[in-house]
């Protein structure tokens, strides 16, 4: 479900070129064939870089999409009845479910119109090298281990490439730069000369994806095609340059920008979807002597799993409203010619991008399993989305190496903090002397958000703080810097995840404020948001107790108001998943339909697979002639 639409320009400003795409979310449309169009504009013209239809499927998604009834895009069923179980759930709501629908896609209007329709770029070794006398650059992979690979529609269907290279002038280095490069004939579909490109094989999902690699050899390109928004070589082989050196990071913050909106988080908000309906669907045990069976959501321990994942679902979702409105300031300075907020929104897209990859994937798995031996089935539809998903925490930077990057912007500002300098807004905590200890006197005091935020930014501040005395004291001590920098990266990498964590929830306890009129709608986030901040606590008790700012008694009190307001989100858990407004076909999971027949649903797409369509040749060609020999006996 796309809650986020970037403006064409934006990503095309960010390097000079516009890269637009047409193609459609395939869990979000209605599985027939749709081609898909990847455009580049470079100085006004278009070129066709791909071509994809949904018939490149592999043959396992192909039958689950043959599987979906063809409802109309957005039905909300498909003309059964509604289980009972989940049709209560729904009558209870204590809020307008339409109304927070509208607050997710960001208006009534937004929720409409959607019903209606590499990570160390100076270590890259490829060159370009610019030749004067023919007004053209040479890219050159000069070894195995430069060659591009995992690029999607580059294995089979990319004609034109966008090519990050090392400018080389007159013998000396200018940094990374992009340049447009026909990889492929136009005619005949082949290998461009010099071009070596192909598929780099089976994957653990994506098999519809022709990810690629590609080398090249003397690859002459002309001049105008480096893209020279900010950087430019001239016809002499001067270099012109404008704004920062990071510039070349954007195109990446841009992505994961988007990709956290429209791919990552909706992910999760699926799984949690199906996982609650059918929590309230299957029935097992008793938990009152004599009574019927319990719904599995009704179990403390199943609430346990499920409805943290919630919480983070929607912790996540004003996260990236908040990282939106950054990255659209960010860029309205940059194309403004000023730089001054790059590394800030580069550190904290890099954080966030981190924090939600790691906690949906690890949600999805989490909401998989809460569903028995049926969420080990395709037809779940949730072992697909934890593929999908958990590639996420590689792609677009590895979150090992962007932890580190944003420890070393905090490493950065915490010294310009010691130093009296001004901080950028994200990380002005760092200015604070002392954190004295947590004010909480009662178990109700930890459901004011000034108390759990407080918290939070405590235990960011004193992680990154013991890992740059580590770092200090290394290097006082004749270390050399690359080496201390490794031998504290452990606990640089714990900073910044810290440090993300506190900027979700202080951003989720910020979006509080903005429903103070709508009394039933503020109730409901504020309690997802207190779920959200105390599971944390929950599962770090020893980040915040280990320097005496929780006492034992308090982080007990936390606790304990945790678990009460697992029965408390309990009661709205239905209402909550449904606000996501997936339809069935976005889901194409039977357990998750909005009908909640998910029984029924099961029994009927299994016996359409095709195994079930033709003759066992396996009776005939085994079985029958061992029966046959041992007729007898049996």
């Amino acid at each position: 479900m796309c809650r986020y639409k970037m403006e064409d320009d934006q990503l095309g400003q960010a390097v000079g070129v516009v890269i637009l795409t047409t193609r459609v979310d395939r869990e979000i449309r209605n599985r027939t064939v749709m081609p898909t169009l990847d455009f580049v504009a470079f100085s006004g013209y278009f070129l066709v870089i791909s071509w994809w239809s949904s018939q490149d499927y592999d043959e396992e998604n192909a039958f689950r999409m043959a599987l979906q009834e063809k409802n109309p895009i957005f039905s909300k069923s498909t003309g059964r009845g509604v289980n009972p179980d989940l049709d209560i759930e729904r009558r209870t709501s204590s809020f307008s479910v339409e109304r927070l629908t509208n607050i997710l896609d960001g208006g009534a209007e937004n929720t409409r119109i959607r019903r209606a329709v590499g990570t160390y770029l100076r270590g890259l070794e490829t060159t370009a090298t610019f030749d004067a006398a023919t007004q053209e650059f040479v890219l050159n992979t000069p070894t195995i281990s430069a060659m591009k690979w995992w690029p999607g529609d580059l294995g089979r269907t990319a004609t034109h490439a966008v090519v990050f290279a090392r400018l080389l002038l007159r013998g000396q280095q200018f940094g990374m730069h992009p340049f447009i490069v026909q990889i492929r004939s136009l005619r005949d579909h082949s290998p461009a000369p010099g071009v070596t490109v192909g598929d780099i094989g089976p994957k653990m999902n994506f098999e519809n994806i022709d990810n690629g690699f590609l080398m090249m050899k003397n690859v002459r390109v002309p001049r105008e095609n480096m893209l020279a928004r900010f950087s430019q070589v001239l016809p002499d082989g001067r270099y012109v340059k404008q704004g920062s050196e990071k510039i070349n990071y954007l195109t990446m913050i841009v992505v994961r920008v988007n990709m956290l909106a429209n791919e990552v988080v909706p992910s999760l908000m699926k799984a949690c979807t199906i996982a609650i309906r059918y929590s309230v669907v299957r029935r097992q045990s008793e938990l009152k002597p004599g009574d019927p069976e319990a719904k599995i959501l009704d179990y403390q321990t199943q609430q346990q799993k499920l409805l943290p994942q919630l919480a983070t679902a929607y912790a996540l979702h004003f996260t990236c409203d908040y990282v939106q409105e950054i990255f659209n300031r960010g860029y309205t300075e940059i194309k403004e010619g000023k730089f001054d907020l790059l590394p800030e929104l580069h550190a904290l897209a890099a954080g966030i991008k981190v924090i939600a990859t790691d906690y949906s994937s690890a949600g999805v798995e989490v909401c998989r399993r809460a569903c028995g031996g049926h969420g080990y089935s395709l037809l779940s539809g949730l072992p697909s989305l934890y593929t999908k998903l958990v590639a996420s925490c590689t792609y677009e930077g590895e979150n090992t190496v962007l932890l580190l990057q944003t420890a070393r912007f905090l490493i950065k500002c915490l010294e310009m903090a010691q130093k009296g300098q001004p901080l950028p807004s994200s990380v002005a905590y760092l200015s604070s002397q002392a954190f004295g200890k947590c004010e909480a006197r009662e178990k109700r005091d930890f459901l004011r958000p000034d108390v759990y935020t407080e918290a939070y930014r405590h235990r960011a501040f004193r992680v990154l703080r013991c890992a740059a005395a580590k770092l200090q004291s290394l290097v006082e001590s004749g270390t050399a810097p690359y080496e201390a920098w490794n031998s504290c990266s452990i606990q640089l990498a714990q900073a910044a995840m810290a440090h993300s964590h506190y900027i979700v929830v202080e951003t989720f306890a910020k979006a509080l404020k903005k429903f103070e009129r709508e009394t039933a709608i503020q109730r409901i986030l504020k309690h997802l948001c207190d779920l959200f901040a105390l599971h944390g606590i929950f599962v770090n008790s020893g980040d915040f107790v280990q320097d005496g700012y929780l006492s034992a008694e308090q982080a007990d009190m936390a606790t304990e108001l945790y678990l009460d307001l697992l029965a408390v989100v309990r009661r709205d858990a239905v209402p909550l998943v449904d606000a996501f407004d997936f339809s069935d076909t976005d889901l194409n999971s039977a357990l998750g339909s909005y009908d909640g027949q998910a029984y029924e649903r099961l029994y009927e797409w299994a016996k359409k697979s095709p195994t079930n369509q033709k003759e066992n040749p396996v009776f005939e060609k085994y079985l029958k002639p061992l029966f046959r020999n041992a007729l007898s006996k049996l």
